[in-house]
């Protein structure tokens, strides 16, 4: 076993679970005639025909002209823009294409001007909003511009107090109702978190909560000691992680519905990433209480702990198949460096995925089809590569390598969609330089989403 795994950083950092959310993943491996070659992906999308959805998102029109609701329409209006461009199903209308004319009703749009070039839509997304009594309405339309007689997708009415807090938010649900509707009915990520660890101006990192896109960034624990691998229940209502104590490494819940730390059982030794099950019944863990680093599970409050694997050596960063709820992916250094294996819940069943190497991380899409995880597939003095996200095929071992020459790259985590990853990246391999970045599950449309500190995300499940 590398020295590489055993060093108290490192250590912490690889200690950790990604777990995806239960929806379909837009994404399918080409047939190879071998099972460890990397393969081309086929990104498939909500059209009939495999093609991108060609669709415009128009201005609001205001119905008031208003300082409050102007700036309030500005932030909705990029918002829905900047949500739809990132749903990776979508071929956008750039606004210089869009009419001049803006549409506030279905009595008001043209669709004819939205259906011809340049802007060549095939959907429009369009609306109008207004402050009344304190309160920001939006009332939002999508219409399929080639369907004359019948060009109303849906039409809505988002409200909340004004603010624009409130204009985020309801330029997410919009987005997020159109995504549903032209997606074959997958959910979208703009309402979605992400939890990670962040290291604070003292040294001491905590674990720290925001959006998809980066935006609303929130401290949550303030234990003044080092907290990592955050991993959110299945029902978004409380965050397990792993704090340094003076005991080691033990685990803690912090309740978003209390908004404090929470009851949990620990028993000495290192206690560490922990992983929810689908169910949000029970927690799987590696510990070190009977000597080396296994995998346990208990209940959520840590209690009818039961140890599922006894190797010898470190048997850590579990990851449930969030499907099935049957399988448990984990990394272990039973045959030297550490490996990809997968096994049933209770320990059997173990099958060795990854053919050498050194792997970290690994991360059970929603659809229980793929793990990703971070793969140094050339590890060694002097080897060339390094350390990046790669995509597995369960059923047949197949992979994709993701991420290539933007430094190390660890700690994949699906979105809830199954079309993101988001993952901890540091562009010069330092520790104390890592940021959370995401892209779509092919590696493309990359976007840094914190500065440098930020570790080991987490995307909520939904």
């Amino acid at each position: 076993m590398s020295i590489r795994m055993f060093q108290p950083e490192p250590a912490a950092r690889r200690h950790r679970l990604f777990r995806p959310a239960a929806v379909l993943l837009l994404l399918s491996l080409l047939p190879a005639a071998s099972p460890l070659l990397a393969q081309d992906w086929v990104h498939l999308t909500a059209g009939n025909n495999n093609s991108e959805i060609r669709l415009a998102a128009a201005s609001f029109r205001p119905v008031t002209t208003d300082p409050a609701t102007l700036a309030d329409k500005q932030t909705f209006d990029s918002v829905l823009f900047a949500d739809l461009s990132n749903a990776g199903i979508f071929a956008m209308v750039s606004r210089s294409l869009a009419p001049q004319a803006t549409p506030g009703s279905p009595s008001e749009i043209n669709l004819a001007q939205w259906a011809q070039a340049p802007p060549s839509a095939a959907m429009v997304a369009f609306g109008n909003i207004s402050i009344q009594n304190g309160n920001l309405i939006a009332n939002g339309f999508l219409d399929d511009t080639r369907n004359s007689q019948y060009p109303q997708v849906f039409a809505k009415q988002y409200t909340g107090p004004a603010g624009d807090q409130t204009a985020r938010e309801l330029a997410h649900q919009f987005a997020d109702d159109i995504i549903f509707r032209l997606s074959g009915g997958t959910p979208g990520i703009s309402e979605s978190k992400i939890f990670y660890s962040q290291r604070m101006g003292n040294g001491v990192k905590e674990i720290w909560m925001m959006d998809y896109d980066g935006a609303n960034k929130l401290q949550l624990s303030h234990l003044g000691q080092d907290s990592i691998s955050p991993a959110v229940s299945p029902d978004d209502s409380v965050v397990a992680f792993s704090a340094l104590t003076h005991d080691g490494f033990e685990l803690r819940m912090y309740s978003l519905l209390l908004g404090r730390i929470v009851h949990f059982i620990n028993i000495g030794s290192a206690n560490v990433s922990p992983a929810w099950s689908p169910s949000g019944q029970q927690l799987a863990f590696s510990s070190s209480r009977s000597g080396s680093s296994e995998i346990w599970i208990s209940d959520p409050q840590g209690a009818l702990s039961h140890r599922i694997t006894n190797y010898g050596g470190l048997d850590v960063s579990p990851s449930w198949n969030p499907k099935t709820g049957t399988q448990i992916a984990f990394v272990s250094g039973r045959t030297g460096l550490p490996q990809l294996y997968i096994m049933d819940e209770d320990g059997s069943g173990v099958t060795r995925m990854t053919d050498g190497g050194y792997a970290t991380s690994p991360s059970w899409s929603p659809n229980g089809q793929f793990i990703a995880f971070a793969w140094d597939r050339h590890y060694g003095p002097g080897a060339p590569g390094g350390q990046d996200i790669y995509v597995m095929e369960v059923a047949t071992k197949r992979w994709i390598q993701l991420t290539h020459d933007i430094g190390r790259c660890d700690f994949p985590t699906w979105s809830p969609d199954g079309r993101h990853i988001a993952f901890a990246n540091s562009p010069d391999g330092r520790d104390n330089h890592n940021r959370i970045v995401s892209m779509l599950a092919d590696g493309t449309q990359r976007q840094v989403l914190t500065g440098y500190g930020a570790d080991m995300p987490d995307w909520s499940w939904k």
